[in-house]
């Protein structure tokens, strides 16, 4: 594929992340992405013949690798300082968009519902997964017991996602801000048991 048609097709997984971060699954429709990342509607069918479900997964799978991206390095430097590139990842796509943009993981899990979207489903599973297990690796790394490791991890992501589903609502950052601290006090806890 040319350089000129990965770039299109890229634009297209990037705009459907926007697009279904903002509105769902069901609310956006194959001929509103064309418009809205300016390609031709037959582009669209060509690069995506499996249709509104292939291109969900297309575009949670770039959300995931984009987050898993940012959050693997920081994870590396430690659990709190990855817990703030996430949190801080989260607080500026809020910001940035007026409170208007939300999870495409979170709105595929939730919407996709149509054996066609399943393929879709299965990649918000395996993103929530991905993280999940980024943040329980760096645990692991400090002594933390797997099985703690792994509802802590779980416990960040659900948390995180469930405050920026609450900070779209409320528009403001403060259901985040304040979740953060609470998940900083869980992650300090569980680090100083690890360590005793």
């Amino acid at each position: 594929m040319a350089d000129s048609a990965v770039d299109a097709r890229m634009r297209m997984v990037a705009g459907a992340a926007d697009m279904i971060g903002r509105r769902g699954v069901n609310a956006t429709s194959v001929r509103e992405l064309a418009k809205h990342t300016g390609a031709p509607l037959g582009s669209t069918y060509h690069y995506f013949p499996g249709g509104k479900g292939q291109l969900a997964a297309e575009a949670v799978r770039w959300a995931d690798d984009l987050t898993a991206r940012m959050l693997a390095p920081a994870m590396a430097a430690g659990p709190t300082e990855g817990l703030d590139v996430f949190l801080g990842m989260w607080r500026k796509k809020l910001v940035d968009s007026d409170f208007q943009a939300g999870c495409v993981v979170l709105g595929v899990a939730v919407e996709a519902t149509a054996d066609g979207e399943s393929v879709a489903r299965d990649a918000a599973v395996f993103a929530f997964g991905n993280w999940t297990s980024i943040l329980a690796g760096a645990l692991r790394e400090r002594d933390v017991e797997p099985t703690q490791a792994l509802g802590t991890a779980t416990l960040i992501v659900a948390s995180v996602e469930g405050a920026v589903a609450m900070c779209r609502a409320e528009r403001t950052t403060q259901p985040l801000d304040t979740v953060g601290q609470e998940l900083h006090r869980v992650v300090r806890s569980v680090l100083v048991e690890a360590a005793g």
